[in-house]
């Protein structure tokens, strides 16, 4: 690494450990300095220097890569920290590498300290706690596991000679894999969110390479940290249960419910029972209900507030929304309510002015969107399940992608790249701006996803379209839905219902 220059000249020296700290912790990072400290080398005990950066990850996230190098011995290593938040979900990249590609090989790489590699061609796995974060290429990783491998292998040949045989064969099909001679699929699994794979093709998707976004497990959790106390969740339990409407554990308020100006016009314009009835579906059952929780950012407790209701059109949800007084963090999530649809639902709407605009849409968190004027997809999963305005989603999208894709920022830019990434920007925000019409494309599997009409009834609304499709075996299989096995049920149903013909026969 190069030392800063000019107006950071005075600040690229020896500094203590607390002025680095303070120093990447600022909001401001556009310029952040290089920082250098003294530490103990561990090889050979002398004073060695490690060089701190507070950069930006190209397509990715913000990052505090450290680096460290000792004059006496030689000894050199590097380390990434990741200075934001853990992700709300873990998440699976899945790269599929020809062979004799190279730009595949080439592809950035960033692996969090919760990361597993996993090449099933070779049935090789690298776990979390043998590698810490890392910042290379798909390359650089398999070359550099190589190594590591290579260099106990004289030992291990005067130890156990089979085993070592076995290692060197394992290494020629390892390197046949990192110099593109062989094809493989390369995995990378963070349950934190916090690891990535370089995505050549972005916005638009990369037909080598999946993502795919999960709940992490308990256990997971308490491996990143999060307070995981299962009796202490059932003393709760037992408590709501015992006194369900006590002023910590659960009281119920009185709503208006979703969309009811809407509501209100409707019956003004006409004040028919058929109409009246329809609409009252927008507003049972009238109550929130709020439990405690916990924070997600800070585990400190919070509270929870949910209830249920019914969309006209559309089905029955659970409209969930959590909110931290300690760290002022706030979510809202929605989930689908009732059984799962034996169909998957694909809505197109064609965005033509204002109104469109002030639609309500509902996502939900299995739904992926496509605006075929920008060669945009999200796959499902981004951005998790919203309750919003057309409007709304556009402007979550920009700032997901302003969020992440780093290009125009980072140190590591590339013109071509920054120019595409800005002009895809303004693109974005003419959507908002209706300068053209454009299509909005909500595709999702399970049917949980729903864009408002703006006519009673919804066959007169000609830019809408409700399209519904059998799934995949891929998509149930995603889903987890061709592991469901309800034939014991069906049997208890027929057995009930032959008895209750039995008797109303006798």
């Amino acid at each position: 690494m190069e030392p800063a220059t000019g107006a950071n000249n005075n600040k690229d020296q020896i500094v203590d450990v607390r002025s680095v700290v303070e120093s990447v912790s600022a909001d401001d990072s556009s310029d952040a300095p290089l920082y250098k400290v003294e530490s103990l080398c561990m090889r050979c005990g002398e004073n060695g220097t490690t060089s701190f950066l507070f950069t930006v990850i190209p397509n990715f996230r913000k990052i505090l890569l450290s680096a460290f190098e000792c004059p006496h011995c030689n000894e050199r290593n590097n380390e990434v920290q990741f200075a934001g938040e853990l992700q709300p979900k873990g998440c699976t990249y899945r790269l599929e590498v020809p062979s004799g590609d190279p730009k595949m090989l080439n592809r950035q790489v960033v692996k969090s300290e919760f990361a597993t590699i996993k090449i099933p061609e070779l049935e090789f796995e690298i776990p979390p706690e043998s590698q810490r974060g890392t910042l290379s290429t798909v390359e650089g990783v398999l070359l550099r596991t190589a190594d590591e491998l290579q260099a106990l292998q004289e030992e291990r040949k005067r130890v156990d000679p089979q085993t070592a045989e076995a290692i060197d064969q394992f290494l020629l099909k390892l390197r046949a894999c990192a110099t593109g001679d062989s094809s493989f699929t390369f995995v990378l699994d963070d349950p934190s969110g916090n690891s990535f794979i370089e995505n050549l093709f972005a916005p638009s998707p990369d037909p080598s390479l999946s993502i795919k976004s999960y709940e992490r497990t308990p256990e997971q959790q308490s491996v990143l940290g999060y307070v995981v106390d299962s009796s202490q969740t059932g003393h709760a339990h037992d408590i709501a249960a015992t006194n369900p409407i006590g002023p910590d554990q659960e009281q119920r308020i009185p709503h208006g419910s979703i969309g009811a100006a809407a509501g209100h016009r409707a019956i003004a314009q006409s004040n028919t029972e058929e109409i009246s009835e329809a609409l009252f579906r927008y507003s049972a059952p009238e109550e929130v209900m709020t439990f405690p929780s916990t924070c997600g950012t800070c585990t400190a407790k919070c509270e929870t507030r949910m209830f249920v209701t019914n969309i006209p059109y559309f089905q029955q949800v659970i409209v969930m929304a959590s909110t931290c007084d300690a760290c002022g963090y706030r979510n809202s999530e929605l989930k689908p309510g009732g059984r799962i649809p034996d169909k998957g639902k694909k809505i197109t709407l064609c965005v033509k002015n204002v109104k469109d605009l002030s639609r309500d849409v509902i996502k939900s968190d299995t739904a992926g969107v496509k605006i075929p004027e920008l060669e945009l997809e999200l796959g499902s999963g981004t951005l998790g399940g919203l309750v919003t305005t057309v409007e709304g989603l556009i402007t979550k999208l920009c700032e997901s992608l302003e969020r992440v894709h780093g290009f125009s920022f980072g140190d590591s830019h590339d013109e071509n790249k920054k120019s595409k990434w800005l002009n895809f920007t303004a693109s974005l925000n003419k959507l908002l701006s209706l300068e053209e019409p454009f299509t909005l494309i909500l595709d999702d599997a399970l049917a949980n996803s729903f864009i408002a009409p703006v006519t009673d009834d919804m066959k007169d609304d000609h830019q809408l379209l409700f399209e519904e499709y059998e799934r995949s075996w891929e998509q149930n299989e995603e889903l987890g839905l061709n592991d469901i096995d309800t034939s014991s049920a069906d049997a208890a149903y027929i057995t009930q219902e032959m008895e209750a013909a039995e008797k109303t026969q006798v």
